[in-house]
């Protein structure tokens, strides 16, 4: 059985809410930028629930979350599924600006969102190895 972790035990990064785009689109844009993996596909847990993300950089070069997809496909190419951040950022009603913690799980492979003042519980993942991640990309294509 996989262990289970808390939001208490693990790291935890900042995250500012914040509106991108012509349409104001919703993004997370995270405070240390040496807490993620700058264009790779992670997996995120939002809502118990876990999703995969595409970490990408802002015009500034700073890495921002922009949501939360089915399968590591649908994450790089964001325009052709639901998004389900944007889903639970509507449900927990957070205003632009609000800080939302970014648990790390483990790093640069499993992250998990919160709202402020929430707790949540993860199950931990290793990430595999480089050859089988690499392999597992492929397929994805």
């Amino acid at each position: 059985m996989a262990d289970r972790v808390t939001s208490e035990g693990v790291p935890s990064v900042e995250t500012t809410l914040e509106r991108y785009g012509p349409t104001n689109r919703p993004q997370l844009r995270v405070s240390d930028p040496d807490a993620v993996p700058t264009g790779e596909v992670v997996r995120l847990v939002v809502d118990e629930t876990e999703y995969r993300a595409r970490i990408e950089t802002d015009a500034d070069g700073d890495p921002v979350i922009r949501g939360a997809f089915e399968t590591p496909r649908l994450a790089r190419t964001p325009g052709e599924g639901e998004n389900h951040l944007r889903a639970w950022l509507d449900d927990v009603d957070l205003d632009y600006g609000r800080t939302v913690h970014l648990d790390v799980v483990t790093a640069d492979y499993k992250y998990g969102v919160r709202a402020p003042g929430e707790r949540a519980t993860y199950t931990a993942t290793e990430q595999p190895d480089s050859g089988l991640a690499a392999i597992a990309r492929d397929l994805d294509g």
